[in-house]
Parts: structure tokens; C-alpha cells; sequence
């Protein structure tokens, strides 16, 4: 769903389906059995979610909510795949242009490049990864890296 036209200017659609399928792919899952729902959004609309299911008044750039909890019980652990079944929604992902927008530009990174790792990171949070713990923060970095590198796309970890 695009409730900010400026995201049509940067080809979400097609960038969310490259994200979520170089994700999938490198865990062993095939890409076509699952979905994910996507809100194209601006920072007011991603602040009152932050607000509503966090606490947090305040813009971020993306935002997740897992169909299921997946979350590995051993901090660094893999968490558990989904299986695929009746419903393979993985969950939704909501992503602010605004607070993208800033955080490319301030990095010296294409908005491209910073929404397909905003979006790799997203789907990661929907399979179960999460930056909580340090093990799981560091295995879920290292995923990104990993998923962003084979798509041409340099470390956003690294300064």
C-alpha cells in the first residue's frame, strides 16, 4: 500500500520483491510461497505506529510485525523457518521515505541502496532475527551483509 507517492519515484515495489526474495533465498526458502505486506509510508504515519505498538512517539525508518513469533530461544541461534502452509504471510513491514530519504543522504548512500537494506532488514525481523541480544545482533548483521554484498551493495555496517 503507497500512502506516499514518493516512493513510486524509487521503484518500491520492485525493490521490496528483490529484498524479499535475496532473504528468502539465502535462508532455503522459496521466495513465490510467501508474502508480505508492505506499507509505503512518511514519518508521521510511521511515528503514530511507533507510538501505537512501541511507546515511541517518534519517526523511524522501518517498522515490522512477524506473522508468528520465530525468535530463537539461545541467543545467535537461527530461528526457526517458516513452514509453508494455508497461510504464508510472513507478516507486514512499514518503511518512511522521509526518515529513509535523511538517512541515505547523511550516509553518502543511494536511497536505493539504503530501502533494499531497510527492507532486507525488515523481512529478517519477519523470519525471526532479531538485534535485541548481541549474538542475534550480530548474526542478523551479518545475514545483511551478506544478502545486501550479493546484490552489489557494500557493508552498511562498516563506516
Amino acid at each position: 500500500m503507497v500512502e506516499d507517492r514518493r516512493w513510486i519515484s524509487v521503484s518500491l515495489e520492485e525493490l521490496a520483491e528483490q529484498a524479499t526474495d535475496a532473504t528468502l533465498t539465502r535462508l532455503g526458502l522459496e521466495p513465490s510461497v510467501f508474502e508480505v505486506s508492505l506499507l509505503a509510508c512518511n514519518d508521521a504515519r510511521i511515528a503514530a505506529l511507533n507510538e501505537d505498538f512501541r511507546g515511541r512517539p517518534t519517526p523511524t525508518n522501518v517498522l515490522s510485525w512477524p506473522a508468528d513469533e520465530r525468535g530463537a530461544a539461545v541467543d545467535g541461534e537461527m530461528p526457526l523457518p517458516p513452514q509453508p502452509g494455508p497461510d504464508n504471510e510472513l507478516g507486514d513491514i512499514a518503511i518512511s521515505y522521509d526518515t529513509c530519504a535523511k538517512e541515505a543522504a547523511a550516509a553518502g548512500k543511494s536511497i536505493t541502496d539504503h530501502t533494499l537494506h531497510l527492507l532486507v532488514h525488515g523481512t529478517l525481523h519477519l523470519l525471526g532475527f532479531d538485534h535485541e541480544r548481541d549474538r542475534d545482533a550480530t548474526l542478523m548483521e551479518a545475514l545483511e551483509t551478506e544478502i545486501l554484498g550479493k546484490m552489489g551493495i557494500c557493508d552498511p555496517y562498516r563506516e
